[in-house]
């Protein structure tokens, strides 16, 4: 090995000890190894203003800025504020409905806003109904990860993906191309929630003390109380309009292919500031800058595997792991492996580090690499068995006290149960 390779492997080692170690914020332990390698020379300047200035960086905080807007308008509050009104007819039905609706906006927004909205509702209203929030917390944070899968914009990590293997010169991914498989993934995983879930949480414990957290101390995955977040807003009907426009129009366009997402997001976002539905400074505290410096850094992380080799002798590792097995063998493979380090890192690193190892494994076996980058966006979500793996999972694990058992028991069953299915959608909608 080199020894910009061996740097580089110091500096990842470090950076995944550091997040299994949560004891620092992880956009600061990101920074800290881009840091090292561009100061060492591993990484040139260009390269990471390249990486904050990424397609998936633009159109993740456009994003932000746009579900801020609706939220500040509240068109969402309205609408949660109705889907209360029919739990209470409906009873639990009602609430396996709401979450139903609420993870179906996942598909187009990102998961953390909406759970952030969302989780009080559904603890409000179960404890009104008499029942344990704890039935309905952890599947509203399933539910919005996998509806989240079920498009490119669906989650951040989708978008990471999608941005890495474009550095790897393969032609972007569509709006909705991954909803072949994202839509039997979420389906399978849904109904595994609706039939099995509440038997695992359904037995009542005596309360836990609630864990006051500091939202200024916020860990990688964006702990909080979402109480803190889920401030009421009255309707504006003619903001909520325009909003819901440059939305829709937004997406629309990238779903014509008439520009990328990172361009339509982002012109979007800023004619909501033209059109005063949201001011500079509300867009500026809707960007969720820990978020986005956390992609941007392991981003940079990713750039110096590739410029060191480290990236191409990992490759020829896991190559050589899968040498004369068959190409559903190796995305087997690959699936599990991204599954497993998901659950001990952030998606983002996760989907950072595996994307090119995805393509030139895709490449030796002489196939094509979508099926192997699907994979990868699906795995590197399927963070189910730890309260730590996705943010959606941190929140409702504070606010209804949670065991980290609870997790695993519920989570570790829907992992292969998403597996299976991901695997089958795979083969069918992506041929090798």
């Amino acid at each position: 090995m080199t020894v910009d390779q061996v740097l580089t492997l110091l500096v990842l080692v470090a950076v995944v000890a550091a997040l299994i170690w949560d004891k620092v914020r992880a956009d600061v332990v990101a920074l800290t190894g881009a840091a090292i390698l561009l100061m060492s020379g591993v990484v040139r300047p260009v390269e990471v203003q390249a990486a904050f200035a990424s397609p998936a960086i633009m159109a993740l905080a456009s994003l932000f800025v746009i579900a801020y807007a609706l939220e500040l308008t509240g068109l969402l509050d309205r609408a949660i504020a109705l889907g209360v009104g029919m739990c209470r007819r409906m009873g639990s039905k009602g609430i396996w409905l709401l979450l139903t609706m609420i993870g179906g906006m996942s598909c187009l927004l990102n998961s953390t806003p909406i759970v952030v909205l969302g989780a009080p509702v559904i603890r409000d209203v179960a404890t009104a109904l008499g029942q344990s929030p704890k039935r309905y917390l952890m599947p509203l944070s399933y539910v919005t990860v996998l509806t989240g899968c079920c498009t490119l914009i669906g989650t951040s990590t989708n978008l990471l993906v999608d941005d890495m293997a474009r550095v790897a010169g393969q032609p972007r991914f569509g709006l909705f191309e991954i909803t072949p498989v994202g839509l039997p993934v979420a389906l399978a995983g849904g109904l595994y929630l609706l039939l099995v879930s509440g038997r695992l949480l359904g037995k009542e414990r005596e309360p836990e003390e609630q864990r006051a957290i500091d939202p200024q101390e916020v860990h990688s995955a964006q702990i909080g109380d979402a109480s803190l977040f889920a401030e009421p807003r009255p309707l504006q009907p003619l903001k909520a309009s325009i909003a819901v426009a440059v939305f829709i129009g937004a997406i629309a366009l990238a779903a014509l292919n008439v520009a990328p997402i990172a361009a339509t997001a982002f012109a979007g976002a800023v004619l909501l500031i033209l059109l005063r539905v949201i001011s500079a400074d509300q867009a500026y505290s809707g960007l969720r800058p820990q978020i986005l410096i956390l992609i941007a850094g392991m981003v940079v992380i990713g750039i110096g595997m590739e410029q060191s080799g480290l990236a191409a002798e990992a490759s020829r590792l896991l190559i050589a792991s899968v040498d004369g097995l068959s190409p559903l063998v190796a995305l087997i493979v690959l699936y599990l492996v991204t599954m497993v380090l998901t659950e001990l890192l952030s998606n983002a690193t996760v989907a950072v580090l595996l994307t090119p190892i995805a393509v030139a494994l895709a490449e030796s076996l002489a196939v094509s690499p979508r099926p192997f980058l699907v994979a990868v966006m699906m795995a590197a979500s399927a963070a189910f068995a730890t309260p730590f793996g996705y943010q959606t999972n941190v929140i409702v694990y504070q606010m209804a006290g949670y065991r980290y058992m609870d997790f695993v028991r519920v989570g570790l069953p829907l992992n292969f149960v998403t597996g299976v299915a991901a695997i089958i959608a795979i083969q069918a909608a992506f041929p090798f």
